[in-house]
């Protein structure tokens, strides 16, 4: 018989006294039962490095982080990465299925989420900003009207801001795309490794695509 989830919810960002882990620290408890934990996050946002740190406080306390749920499609970026199971819920209802995350997530912030990789072959086309949680394969290629942003290796085709906005912009872990395309501008990627603990942004600099580090951070518009 499957164990339940130990469920641990955060305080509303509006009543946060302290960081997310430091709740979680409060919420375990003296000897919590070892049993798999479900975060609540309700609208606090949680970046990758503050989730990565509350689930080695879970796993030493014997309660291993399996599922994470939030009320806004964002927040569940993080644990999308780290491969957790995910679920999208609005104050007052039930959550909603990972399947569901990037339906509601491209509705209500114009943002798709694409979890896993893109193989030659493949092509992902969205209206608004593109999130791919894995990496996409030389013969792949993905088009946005926005941004395209790849939590992983982009070595196929990109192209941001297919409909003319100049302010789109590709952004990856490590950028060693065929061809890179913003708007009507076209570029090849670059051949040297990244500098280490950054990723990689492309944008358009008069007129040109210019490549250079960028903090691995999501674009704060899109965060309401």
């Amino acid at each position: 018989m499957q164990r339940p989830l130990h469920r641990l919810r955060l305080a509303p960002l509006a009543e946060a006294r302290g960081s997310a882990l430091e709740e979680v620290r409060q919420l375990l408890g003296a000897e919590p039962e070892p049993a798999p934990a479900l975060l609540d996050c309700g609208d606090r946002p949680v970046t990758l490095p503050e989730l990565r740190s509350i689930a080695s406080a879970l796993e030493q306390a014997g309660l291993p982080l399996r599922r994470v749920e939030a009320s806004e499609a964002l927040s569940l970026v993080p644990a999308a990465a780290l491969g957790l199971e995910t679920a999208l819920h609005r104050a007052g209802s039930s959550p909603m299925e990972p399947a569901e995350v990037a339906t509601e997530a491209t509705a209500g912030a114009g943002l798709t989420i694409h979890r896993g990789t893109l193989r030659a072959g493949d092509h992902l086309q969205v209206e608004g900003t593109v999130l791919v949680l894995g990496d996409v394969n030389p013969g792949a290629r993905v088009t946005a009207g926005g941004d395209v942003r790849v939590w992983g290796r982009l070595r196929g085709v990109a192209h941001a801001g297919c409909q003319g906005n100049g302010d789109a912009r590709i952004v990856a872990l490590q950028l060693r795309p065929l061809q890179l395309r913003i708007a009507a501008a076209v570029a090849r990627g670059p051949e040297d490794l990244p500098p280490v603990g950054f990723c990689e942004e492309a944008l358009l600099e008069n007129g040109a695509i210019a490549i250079r580090p960028a903090d691995p951070q999501w674009p704060q518009e899109l965060n309401g």
